[in-house]
């Protein structure tokens, strides 16, 4: 995978990540506590992914900076 390809999984879990955002403050304000927690889960989940996405496209732009 390409640093571009990881740049671009970050830009498109980022945009989901913003969604599950709005959905756990719609949800905070309807005092839906059950599934606000799912939702910050899946805020968690998503975090990591975007983390994972930005460490691989690093590190495929150090590689091709050494080459």
């Amino acid at each position: 995978m390409s640093a571009e390809d990881s740049l671009t999984r970050a830009e498109e879990l980022l945009a989901r990540l913003e969604r599950a955002r709005a959905e756990l403050e719609r949800l905070s304000q309807a005092n839906d506590a059950e599934k606000a927690l799912d939702v910050l889960a899946e805020l968690s989940e998503l975090s990591k992914a975007i983390e994972e996405e930005l460490q691989n496209a690093k590190r495929v732009a150090e590689t091709d900076a050494e080459s």
